[in-house]
């Protein structure tokens, strides 16, 4: 049966990931002073202006939200004041608070009674997470976010090298690619809209755009006869948070799987590893490439959920969609991982200050991160 998915991702100058990647850098950097840190960060850009909100509880005497947050906006690319929204001139207001006393409680004393370490640090929320893998890329991730993010990356490189020139940090790239019987065929359309310097002639932008980044990235075998469109309304110059305000957490489908499974609702960016809605995120990827790297399916999805002040989880399920033996392989998980958020930042490392390296271009499929490493499929395997 033939069917058409899409996928979107954004560049990093795009407002809503400004907004991720301050966030993500003050969480870093109270990590590197306290690994123990609990940060709750969000951020708000808009013209000539930047908020940062949140609740913090931190033994570090001191973070620089200024300075780090102008660093984050320089590193973008946010530098010129006729953008409407540059890091020397934006105003950076500070709005942080202490964590409310009533989730430390139940994450510092879970209401599980067990002398395991593991079962000390209680989840930081309630809610369902959600992990992916499948065998259509070399990162088993869905083929059209790859290369939505490919090509959204790309854009990226080419104005920092100066290689295009006119193109301004603000941009997104969406893919739809044909399936048939699960496996792709081609690629239907690619849209890309690119923030632009004022006198760019159409021309000059969209053979720029096909030659050094459509055809850099999307193989030419996928690419024949697809339609590509390029700023669809013509013109592209006002960007950023001068155009659109950002908002941290925004972008959760971009983060994930671009759409290919359901998504739990919560964000990423900003928040430690004690909120579940990413540590066990993370690990949930992890559970399903190692699935995948010791081939007991095609394709899997792992959902797990958890009750605040829990530890334990209180649901598991999997879904390989036809290719494997759900329950059985939901059995030998149970065996071999621990979704406790303790053993989670135990394993991935997760009081590391990583975070930045994860906010732009996708979470998962990145081969450096500690969540898409393949050293579980010898035990996986072993328990099958």
């Amino acid at each position: 049966m033939l069917r058409t998915v899409s996928s979107e991702s954004v560049t990093e100058g795009h407002p809503d990931k400004v907004c991720d990647y301050i966030a993500d850098s003050i969480l870093d950097a109270a990590l590197s002073l306290d690994p123990d840190s609990r940060i709750a960060c969000e951020v708000s850009c808009a013209t000539g202006l930047c908020v940062v909100l949140g609740e913090f509880t931190t033994k570090s005497d001191f973070i620089d939200v200024q300075h780090i947050a102008r660093e984050a906006i320089r590193e973008v690319g946010y530098t010129d004041p006729s953008l409407g929204f540059d890091a020397s001139n934006c105003a950076v207001l500070n709005c942080i608070n202490g964590q409310s006393p009533d989730i430390a409680m139940g994450v510092d004393n879970p209401v599980d009674i067990s002398t395991d370490p593991f079962d000390k640090i209680g989840a930081g929320d309630q809610g369902m997470m959600f992990g992916y893998a499948c065998s259509e890329t070399e990162q088993l991730m869905p083929m059209p976010i790859t290369l939505a993010h490919g090509l959204t990356k790309r854009l990226s490189d080419v104005r920092k090298s100066g290689e295009l020139d006119f193109l301004r940090p603000d941009g997104k790239a969406m893919v739809s690619l044909d399936y048939d019987g699960g496996v792709v065929k081609k690629v239907k359309t690619v849209v890309v809209s690119a923030q632009h310097v004022e006198n760019v002639s159409d021309k000059t932008l969209k053979d720029g755009i096909i030659e050094c980044v459509i055809k850099k990235v999307v193989p030419a075998k996928l690419l024949n006869g697809a339609e590509i469109l390029i700023n669809p309304t013509g013109r592209f110059v006002v960007g950023g948070p001068k155009g659109d305000t950002g908002v941290t957490g925004r972008k959760i489908i971009v983060d994930t799987y671009g759409g290919a499974i359901p998504h739990g609702g919560g964000a990423f960016s900003g928040k430690d590893a004690s909120k579940v809605d990413r540590s066990a995120s993370y690990y949930a990827r992890y559970v399903c490439k190692n699935i995948i790297g010791a081939k007991l399916c095609d394709k899997v999805m792992l959902q797990v959920g958890y009750a605040i002040g829990k530890a334990r989880p209180v649901s598991l399920f999997v879904d390989t969609f036809g290719t494997g033996d759900d329950e059985k392989i939901r059995k030998a998980v149970e065996r071999v991982f621990d979704f406790r958020p303790a053993a989670i930042i135990d394993k991935l490392g997760l009081k590391a200050p990583i975070y930045r390296r994860t906010t732009n271009y996708g979470h998962f499929g990145k081969s450096d991160l500690p969540w898409e490493q393949l050293d579980a499929v010898e035990a996986l395997k072993s328990v099958y």
